[in-house]
């Protein structure tokens, strides 16, 4: 897992760490030190931690005059024994939101594992992105992280399946991708 880097092709449109608004501005990160692990494995240390000991991600791409956010994320998603979307929700999804952002891209290629806990929070999360007129779009997760998140009846608060199952992303701006997406979402909800 040590060398699989955050996805770097949109880094001369946008870094969190040099974004004001983001949750991650002024942070640095080591080319050589590798801090964070998931368990005993270690993660390259570009991956951003927002609290989580399991769940580490990288804001991708920020976009607060059209309200979008590009996420990725790598490592176990653990409700179960962390209540990591507490703190991804808590940690980064609200100051996001504080700053307009109301529609979220989740790029999960490298969630290995997903343990459920309740739903409360994915609620709360999808209750208030809908207000707002957003939406949460998960691309690329795992087949067997989707159907754990299905058996938990929590994938009634994402967009997910179909297209965005496997979506070559990477070929894409990150404006073109929120465009691909937000068409799937509008096919999918209607106008």
């Amino acid at each position: 897992m040590h060398d699989i880097e955050p996805f770097w092709n949109w880094r001369h449109k946008y870094t969190s760490e040099e974004d004001e608004r983001s949750p991650f501005f002024g942070e640095e990160h080591s080319e050589i030190y590798f801090t964070n692990a998931v368990y005993n494995h270690l993660i390259h240390p570009q991956w951003d931690s927002f609290g989580s000991s399991t769940l580490y991600m990288k804001v991708l791409f920020a976009d607060y005059e059209d309200g979008f956010a590009i996420l990725e994320l790598i490592g176990e998603w653990n409700d179960l024994l962390h209540n990591d979307v507490m703190t991804l929700k808590r940690n980064i999804i609200e100051h996001l939101m504080a700053n307009r952002i109301q529609r979220f891209i989740l790029i999960g290629e490298n969630v290995l594992n997903f343990h459920a806990s309740d739903d409360e929070y994915y609620a709360e999360w999808f209750d208030e992105v809908n207000e707002a007129d957003g939406w949460i779009a998960l691309l690329n997760f795992r087949p067997h992280v989707l159907e754990d998140m299905q058996a938990a009846n929590i994938d009634q608060y994402f967009l997910l399946g179909g297209k965005l199952d496997a979506l070559r992303w990477r070929t894409l701006g990150p404006e073109e991708l929120y465009e691909v997406v937000g068409a799937v979402v509008m096919k999918r909800l209607g106008p």
